[in-house]
């Protein structure tokens, strides 16, 4: 964000504060609400015990200065010069000290519940973003960069983990703190408790004050510390092309900038802190002022005894921690507010490719691909029209066209990575939309550029597909598909750990492992998107020979720039402009003149 863009911001949130309390805002807190009483609702009985405990230890301490002024009043002034403790001061010194310690027994019970309670919220909490976001679809994240994602699932649960750790708790005890002390003032003595409500008043202007300027600063915390995590993120996500195109300097400028708006953030959330927390202070000292002056005289008159005059003196003093206390909580409840707001409106993601109502369970699948009809478009660009192809189970097809002819969509949907615009795509004749997501991650299996490897051992990452395959399975695999050899030669073999992103291993290893893992996991249908592109001519060779093994009895899409590896299929589907343009064998193409003709003679060229 730029600085222009900063001050802009701030002007707007400064003009619409009112606004924000508005309908628009009602909704996202009703939000917040709701998403923090589901996290809540399977933990009811562990509240309420909760509950009752606070309000147990609230009145014990409430308790406690009442006592300090009965003690004095009827346990030592009536007895004042007889030289011997009475049986009255030492009952109620015992009273005194049996309060204190149930109030110390029930906060220490209430202390362990709630903490175990907060501890299994926050991990339903932080289950059930990651299960939801696992299973959303990639235009959710072509739309959410991983930082924001990260910054849903750090930043955002922070802040409910301090709300529920701390905060929450402290909200209720001194609310009810609060009501406890104005109704004990007023038991005590009205005239006392009216001067000492008297600046109630003032204390709720400058709690609005602080309240409407404090939901527009949180809100900038929330929004600048996720700047941060996504710019943090991103760079050291991409850090190979950072220092290959020399970003260093132009990261450091992006993150100084985000930074500076995230200090400028909580520079301006203390600056409320500090005109609040003095303010809160200066009006309870002038409390106690007027409370000694009036009560003073009322002592001296003989209305009021001195002990109630020093209990109101000791309910001052907690009357207005609690509002100081409650202005710290009031950060924590913005903060947790805004980061609810997040979290709920990743949570009500509706994934782009939902699971059937009643999916169709088939006893076995034998792998016919058909498109009748489709288009399909990224927002309002149609990359996709009215495809109309069928593909026999067992049958080998390569995609072939320049980049961006749509060869990869194609290939996407029939994994089901997204659902058509029009028309369908079948499997068997059933529509891929009516049959269960498990199932189909089972039947179709795609092989991708990236080759992306997980942390872990090499065994492990082969078995991605087949968690329980046996080793004897991982290592047939390995073998069939050609990657034994190097596996072998590596530190530990198939234990060896390929580190992160499979950062151990090269390019070409990482491809091999990925084939291993999909000749494993034994798909129906299996895609290989430029499956061979990372690997080198002798690689590339062991791997076509390999590929036959892997292709046989199943179909298989191919979508490769290198001819050699569309010398495998059956059947070659030119693709021009989202739409199929040749399709035959490659010996019928190649002597038919058209697009495929031409483009292996490029090849053959190339190869001369």
């Amino acid at each position: 964000m730029s600085a222009t863009a900063r001050e802009d911001w701030r002007g707007v949130a400064a003009e619409t504060s009112d606004a924000l309390a508005s309908d628009a805002a009602s909704l996202l807190r009703g939000r917040s609400r709701a998403l923090l009483a589901s996290l809540l609702r399977p933990y009811r009985g562990r509240l309420t015990v909760a509950s009752l405990l606070l309000v147990g230890n609230t009145i014990a301490d409430l308790a406690v200065p009442a006592l300090v002024g009965l003690t004095i009043d009827h346990g030592i002034k009536p007895f004042v010069g007889t030289h011997h403790a009475p049986r009255r001061l030492i009952v109620l010194v015992a009273v005194m000290g049996g309060v204190v310690l149930a109030d110390g027994i029930g906060n220490l019970l209430f202390q362990r519940l709630s903490g175990r309670t907060t501890q299994d919220v926050l991990y339903d909490l932080r289950t059930r973003v990651f299960d939801h976001t696992q299973r959303l679809s990639l235009s959710f994240y072509e739309r959410y960069t991983s930082g924001r994602v990260i910054a849903r699932l750090t930043s955002d649960v922070d802040a409910i983990t301090e709300l529920l750790a701390t905060g929450l708790n402290d909200l209720v005890a001194n609310m009810l703190y609060l009501a406890g002390i104005t109704a004990v003032l007023l038991v005590l003595d009205v005239p006392l408790a009216l001067v000492t409500l008297s600046v109630l008043p003032f204390v709720i202007l400058l709690s609005r004050w602080f309240r409407d300027r404090a939901r527009i600063t949180y809100r900038w915390m929330r929004r600048s510390v996720a700047l941060v995590i996504i710019h943090f993120v991103e760079s050291l996500g991409g850090i190979r092309a950072v220092h290959a195109f020399r970003r260093e300097p132009r990261n450091q400028a992006i993150m100084e900038e985000v930074n500076a708006d995230y200090s400028d953030a909580n520079v301006a959330s203390i600056r409320l802190l500090s005109v609040l927390d003095p303010g809160l202070q200066f009006m309870g000292r002038v409390a106690t002022a007027a409370v000694l002056l009036f009560g003073g005289h009322r002592v001296l008159r003989g209305e009021i005894g001195i002990g109630v005059l020093i209990a109101f003196v000791l309910y001052i003093r907690r009357f207005f921690e609690p509002l100081q206390v409650l202005s710290q909580v009031y950060n924590l409840v913005q903060a947790a507010a805004a980061a609810l707001q997040n979290l709920s409106g990743v949570l009500e993601e509706e994934p782009g490719v939902p699971e059937p109502v009643r999916p169709v369970e088939p006893g076995s699948i034998a792998g016919t691909v058909t498109f009748e009809g489709v288009a399909f478009g990224y927002g309002d660009t149609e990359v996709l029209h009215s495809i109309d192809v069928e593909i026999p189970a067992g049958q080998t097809v390569a995609l072939v066209g320049v980049t961006g002819a749509g060869k990869t969509t194609i290939a996407r949907l029939v994994a089901r990575f997204w659902d058509t615009s029009h028309g369908r795509v079948a499997l068997d004749g059933v529509d891929l939309r009516d049959y269960s997501d498990a199932l189909l991650r089972r039947t179709v299996a795609m092989v991708t550029q990236e080759s992306f490897l997980f942390s872990g051992t090499v065994a492990d990452n082969i078995a991605l597909g087949r968690a329980r395959a046996t080793r004897d399975e991982i290592v047939a695999a390995a073998e069939a598909i050609g990657a034994r050899g190097f596996i072998d030669l590596l530190p530990e073999g198939f234990d060896t750990d390929v580190r992160r992103r499979g950062g151990r291993l090269s390019a070409g290893q990482r491809q091999l492992v990925s084939f291993a893992r999909a000749f494993l996991a034994d798909p129906r249908v299996l895609i290989l998107d430029e499956a061979t592109s990372s690997l080198d001519i002798p690689s590339e060779r062991l791997v076509q020979r390999a590929m036959r093994t892997l292709l046989a009895d199943r179909t298989a899409i191919i979508i490769a720039h290198r001819l050699s590896t569309v010398e495998i299929a059956d059947r070659v589907l030119v693709v021009h402009d989202g739409r199929i343009v040749e399709d035959g064998t490659p010996a019928e193409l190649v002597s038919g003149g058209g697009s495929y003709a031409s483009m292996h003679a490029e090849w053959l060229a190339s190869l001369a």
